[in-house]
């Protein structure tokens, strides 16, 4: 049987308990924190708690998290994040994290793909959009391959300590 969420590079899948160290690894990276909003770092205990208590029902929690994994070894390299979720208007808002060993590889390109079929063709969204910052290059030119279109610009959106960037409204409509 094929996975639904599933191609010969990656698969996506729900978050397990067994995700803790590289969680744990990925939330107190503070390189991360600016595209995240974190501000401090989290504990094994609190993210083991999280990992719990996880309730992957996009519709009860208006987010879900899925793991990126290669499909070949099942290693976890990332996350796809869909926050924000309103079902009124059936729109959510869109992260992508590759772990830096595994950058550069076309993995956010085959996740975002299967992300797209999944939210259009099994969730029903009339909508995706990512807040990326206009210095990530690299972001938008992924989201721009995909379909996505600036949609327009906030200015001095993101903190990050003593800098302050603007970001592009990146948009994906169905």
């Amino acid at each position: 049987m094929k996975k639904i969420i599933s191609n010969d590079i990656v698969t996506l899948r729900s978050l397990e308990a067994t995700d803790l160290d590289v969680l744990y690894k990925w939330e107190n990276d503070t390189a991360l924190w600016t595209a995240s909003n974190i501000m401090a770092p989290s504990p094994k205990s609190y993210l083991w708690q999280y990992l719990q208590n996880y309730d992957s029902d996009i519709y009860n929690t208006r987010q879900l998290r899925l793991m990126i994994t290669l499909t070949e070894t099942g290693e976890p390299i990332g996350t796809i994040d869909l926050t924000n979720f309103d079902p009124l208007n059936n729109r959510a808002e869109l992260g992508v994290l590759i772990d830096k060993a595994h950058e550069g590889k076309g993995y956010a390109s085959e996740a975002l793909k299967l992300t797209i079929g999944y939210v259009r063709d099994y969730i029903g969204l009339f909508q995706l959009y990512a807040l990326v910052p206009v210095e990530n290059t690299i972001c938008t030119s992924l989201l721009k391959k995909h379909g996505f279109t600036t949609a327009g610009n906030l200015k001095r959106w993101i903190n990050h300590g003593s800098e302050v960037h603007d970001v592009e409204i990146m948009q994906l409509l169905f």
